[in-house]
């Protein structure tokens, strides 16, 4: 489980906006903690977040700090239950918040942020992860009525968009229909760049994108749950650009620092 996830924020006001890393939320044994990374000082207009003013703190909270805390469904709203099956979460047996926020994205549509989790080698050393569907609503309207007769553990397939406007690493989902392929949506951007990589790396056998839930009563944000299994290729390094450094690297160092 990922004990630590990115907190992407959007330049620019509308869906053309550059997405970059500008804080790291993690799990800590007291509770959680937040730091900003240098994204927050190289994506052009960014403010830090009300109550977290200084990018060089180090912030913890025995509770979910209520910036994120807001972005998941409060237990108390009817569809609570429903929004845990939408992740394939069980709920009988709720999800720690930072596993929940890395499926759900924490997105909400009155701000320019969004939570990135980044991959982790499963137990056999491959990249696996999950996400929903991204960009359904840009597709062709047969596209939903595809995905809701969608079964799980059905195949995809991944088709780089090198003509796409917005986002020149964008990577197309298909279905794999033998009577012809549909585009159904896209691949979340913060992880285009990286299944452009697995793909030509891994190879199309080895980058195995697979239906995990087909969620036909969610909005279309929650739609359609994703599973993306590859290799691990040698040198390959997920979310270790500069924007990704946290800027108090020394409080840090200092405070995991065996006593």
């Amino acid at each position: 489980m990922n004990q630590a996830v990115y907190v992407a924020w959007r330049s620019g006001g509308d869906s053309t906006g550059n997405w970059g890393p500008v804080g790291k939320l993690e799990r800590i044994d007291s509770g959680y903690r937040f730091v900003y990374t240098q994204g927050a000082r190289k994506l052009e207009g960014f403010q830090p977040f009300p109550g977290m003013e200084n990018l060089e703190a180090v912030y913890e909270s025995a509770e979910l700090f209520p910036l994120f805390a807001n972005r998941l469904l409060a237990p108390s709203r009817p569809e609570y239950q429903s929004y845990l099956e939408w992740g394939g979460f069980n709920p009988d047996n709720p999800p720690d918040p930072i596993a929940l926020l890395s499926i759900t994205e924490g997105r909400r549509t009155t701000d320019q942020i969004e939570i990135v989790p980044c991959p982790l080698p499963d137990g056999e050393g491959c990249y696996l992860t999950k996400f929903f569907l991204h960009g359904i609503r840009w597709t062709a309207p047969e596209a939903v009525e595809r995905i809701n007769r969608l079964q799980p553990g059905e195949r995809l397939g991944l088709m780089p968009d090198i003509n796409n406007p917005v986002d020149p690493n964008a990577v197309a989902v298909r279905t794999m229909d033998t009577a012809g392929n549909h585009i159904i949506g896209y691949v979340p951007r913060y992880f285009a760049h990286d299944v452009r990589e697995l793909c030509l790396s891994c190879g199309p056998e080895a980058t195995q994108l697979m239906v995990e839930r087909v969620n036909t009563n969610a909005p279309l944000q929650f739609r359609l749950l994703c599973r993306l299994r590859a290799c691990w290729p040698d040198h390959f390094e997920p979310c270790t650009s500069e924007l990704y450094r946290p800027i108090p690297e020394a409080a840090l160092c200092e405070l995991e620092r065996p006593s």
